[in-house]
């Protein structure tokens, strides 16, 4: 049977489907690029903010425009409302997040099913990653007032040591270069069984020869000053991306954050002091409850303080179950908008000046996406080690290689350098 997976939102959802990928496969069924190839399909759905509901119901629509009569709806939105999942046209089964983890057997309708030895395949189309995302945590304990994941995936859990570094070997087996640990709550990994974050990390270093380990989000108050010692192997790639929501300590208290701007402004000087030229990103809300104008100019004042690498800012979205739906002093949305654009703005120019830096230097990229050749070569995309986008053009494709760049310019988001071969490489270290 030919298959099409489609995920929206978090880096956790990416790697639940690329495991959804691999059982499929394992059990002789064929993954298919685009819903007009397919028999059947499975949408991993989000629920993060409204408009991410919205994306994941248009996602189902249009596979069922394209002809997909059997669609699978999984994912937090499916768990937060089944049936108004089971409503859309032609979903013929919903799986809630506590019943994901056998949804390949299930959809199949097998008794058993016992995972082969594949080697991972990166998925076709849109999704065709070289990084691998690898689900190390899931769930979440805290309590932050705007979210409706704690409700949609549960409490926190850890997956073992032994699990992850399956996992990731499955992955190296199939040629990736790049793994990316991912968690709702990564910071946590380890609490239940009195273990931490550090000691999964330096069993991945120790126990695999990946050469690429980078970390999805992490909340600040999870990390002490000593966790960035870590970072003495180079394979630990310096971006780290640290979600603040806000830079008002009486917005955080409402948001029931762990932390404060002065707790927050000491860690990211911690960071900076131990790796250097690291890219550290964030995540803001604009026009939360009750958010003063005098809290929204310390939100803006701290993110200029910052210099972060870039980050998203997310206008606040009322979500049902959660605390901050029902707090009095809910903003207006024409002004939760413009405090949006006032922050995009400022966190777009502080990313501009960080980029900026590296022009002149040569850093590794890994290529994650190539176009067709032109009288230059094939154009090639892909991430520096401090997650910048780049370009360069190549004599021949180089996905999922990894090269070093004379970076010389910029341009819009992206830099742009040339591919050194090593002729070129020892002319500009010896002159």
């Amino acid at each position: 049977m030919k298959i099409y997976l489609d995920t929206i939102g978090c880096r956790l959802n990416q790697a639940e489907i690329e495991n959804m990928a691999r059982g499929f496969r394992a059990a002789g069924h064929e993954i298919v690029a685009s819903a007009e190839l397919a028999e059947m399909a499975v949408v991993n759905t989000c629920a993060v903010t409204n408009d991410a509901v919205s994306v994941s119901r248009g996602k189902i629509r249009q596979i069922a425009r394209a002809g997909v009569n059997d669609i699978v709806a999984t994912g937090c939105w499916t768990t937060l409302q089944p049936e108004r999942a089971l409503e859309l046209p032609n979903v013929t089964r919903v799986v809630t997040n506590d019943r994901k983890e056998s949804l390949v057997k299930d959809a199949l309708d097998l008794q058993t099913f016992d995972l082969e030895p594949l080697t991972r395949v990166p998925l076709p189309g849109l999704h065709r990653r070289t990084r691998a995302f690898i689900k190390a945590q899931d769930g979440c304990n805290n309590q932050c007032t705007f979210c409706i994941t704690t409700v949609a995936r549960g409490e926190a859990r850890s997956r073992t040591i032994a699990d992850v570094i399956h996992d990731i070997q499955f992955a190296r087996d199939g040629g990736t270069k790049e793994i990316v640990l991912t968690g709702v709550h990564l910071g946590s990994w380890g609490y239940e069984f009195d273990s931490r974050l550090t000691q999964l990390i330096q069993a991945i270093l120790r126990e695999t020869d990946a050469p690429r380990l980078r970390l999805s989000s992490l909340e600040p108050w999870d990390l002490t000053s000593d966790f960035f010692s870590l970072w003495q192997d180079s394979r630990l790639m310096p971006h780290l991306h640290l979600p603040l929501q806000a830079g008002s300590d009486s917005t955080l208290k409402r948001m029931r954050r762990n932390t404060t701007a002065s707790s927050f402004r000491e860690l990211i000087r911690s960071a900076r002091e131990a790796i250097p030229d690291v890219a550290i990103t964030t995540d803001i809300i604009a026009g939360f409850p009750g958010e003063s104008e005098e809290e929204f100019a310390q939100t803006l004042d701290f993110v200029n303080e910052m210099n972060f690498a870039g980050g998203h800012v997310f206008t606040y979205s009322p979500r049902e179950g959660t605390g901050a739906a029902k707090m009095k002093g809910q903003i207006q949305p024409e002004a939760r908008k413009k405090r949006n654009h006032i922050l995009h703005d400022a966190l777009e120019e502080s990313a501009k000046s960080y980029r900026e830096k590296f022009i002149g230097q040569t850093m590794s990229v890994l290529w994650e996406s190539t176009s067709e050749m032109g009288e230059r070569g094939w154009l090639m995309e892909g991430f520096t080690e401090n997650y910048l986008r780049a370009q360069a053009f190549a004599e021949s494709p180089r996905w999922n290689e990894i090269d070093r760049v004379a970076l010389t310019d910029c341009e819009t988001n992206q830099l742009r350098g040339e591919i050194l071969n090593e002729e070129k490489l020892y002319d500009r270290t010896t002159h």
